[in-house]
């Protein structure tokens, strides 16, 4: 058993100023109560409702990040712990932005020989029409700092893209078009740092009609989740081995989940997006992955944790 001496002083924290505040409270609660079932010192934080100097005033001696989306998991708080010295979980300043950005990461997999779908950036002086044309139909529109599906529209006819720009746009400046990639839908947990990071078994997704939209997935019991994936023993190692490069090339370390979507009509799998700060709901599939490797909740939760530290260095550490 992890004592709170092992840990000291922890802060847990959820909620938040994103559209995610929601899900994060309900990830949050989950982690919180599993550190404390585990005798650790562990008290709630929501950045949203407290300063920054309350929470320095805490003097945690460090802290899980349980936040979804902006000013949580991209890079913004990762900051501001920073220059209050206080170790924290999953990823640092620049990963955290780079994942949270959907346009950069993939220019960033691009880059190291990666495969993600073919892509256009949007903003109000675009040709939306052309966009059509060069990606194909159907396609995707999506906000490139959202998560949890928001925002997103799944294009089927050249008439529904302004509208979909048009949501797509209340949350970003600039949008995400990318081509629609018909097949499986997989998701992969990755623990650890550099050398050291691994994948965790992978996890199918078969959502209603093949709507995995934010009801579906967090609110309904109607959504299948199959762990490990019914794959091929040799395609699940290809992913496990992508997904792990994909986690290294962005910077990532302590823990993401990665989507991947397998094309159905020659197996070739395909980065989606990467989440630096996964969902802990009762629904979600860090948790569930850790199960399938024998890891319950309230272990990865204290592995997590125990991983906190501060990354950049400076001459006074």
């Amino acid at each position: 058993m992890y004592m709170k001496e092992a840990m000291g002083k922890v802060g847990v924290l959820f909620g938040g100023r994103s559209a995610e505040r929601e899900v994060s409270i309900m990830s949050g609660t989950g982690v919180l109560n599993a550190l404390r079932s585990r005798g650790i010192d562990a008290h709630p934080f929501d950045p949203a409702e407290r300063s920054l100097a309350e929470l320095a005033a805490e003097k945690f001696d460090r802290v899980f990040i349980a936040l979804h989306g902006r000013y949580g998991e991209d890079g913004s708080l990762q900051g501001a712990l920073e220059q209050l010295g206080i170790p924290y979980t999953g990823s640092g300043v620049m990963a955290s932005s780079i994942a949270m950005d959907k346009i950069f990461s993939k220019k960033i997999w691009l880059y190291h020989g990666l495969t993600t779908p073919a892509y256009a950036v949007l903003d109000a002086k675009t040709d939306l029409q052309k966009v059509t044309e060069q990606l194909g139909l159907p396609l995707i529109v999506k906000p490139p700092h959202e998560g949890s599906t928001i925002g997103i529209t799944k294009v089927k006819a050249a008439a529904e893209i302004d509208t979909a720009y048009a949501l797509a746009a209340k949350f970003d400046e600039e949008v995400l078009a990318e081509e629609f990639i018909q097949g499986r839908e997989l998701t992969v947990a990755v623990l650890g740092r550099g050398a050291d990071a691994y994948a965790l078994p992978l996890i199918e997704i078969v959502a209603p009609d093949g709507n995995y939209d934010y009801q579906n997935k967090y609110f309904t019991d109607d959504t299948k989740y199959l762990c490990p994936a019914p794959i091929d023993a040799d395609l699940t190692k290809e992913i496990q081995a992508m997904c792990v490069e994909a986690y290294r090339a962005v910077g990532c370390e302590g823990w993401a989940r990665i989507d991947v979507l397998v094309r159905a009509r020659d197996n070739k799998p395909f980065l989606i997006e990467i989440n630096t700060s996964p969902g802990m709901t009762g629904h979600s599939l860090v948790p569930m992955a850790a199960r399938a490797a024998g890891m319950s909740y309230e272990d990865v939760c204290v592995e997590i944790l125990k991983t906190a530290r501060l990354k950049i260095v400076s001459d006074s550490q």
